[in-house]
């Protein structure tokens, strides 16, 4: 059809939603780094916040044991694709 339209929504609301998701994922980014890497470089800390997150151990193991479940996962991607491609 000519001139229809996306039904993803009015442009102005698709667009806040982007600019939402995009300023949260730029705000968690960083801290996620100072609670997976900075944090175990400081000093130990007074405030119980820091130093319950200098003494967890989750997010700095978090990152290396999701690298291979994201290389199983884009492999079968590319899998699926072939397939699809090829069928």
């Amino acid at each position: 059809m000519v001139g229809s339209r996306s039904s993803s929504g009015p442009p102005g609301k698709t667009t806040f939603w982007g600019w939402f998701f995009i300023a949260i994922g730029s705000i968690f980014l960083p801290v996620f780094v100072f609670a997976a890497v900075v944090s175990k470089l400081l000093p130990p800390s007074n405030n119980p916040v820091i130093a319950a997150v200098q003494k967890d151990r989750y997010y700095c193991l978090l990152v290396p044991l999701t690298l291979p479940v994201l290389v199983v996962a884009i492999y079968f991607h590319w899998l699926s694709m072939k397939l699809f491609k090829h069928a």
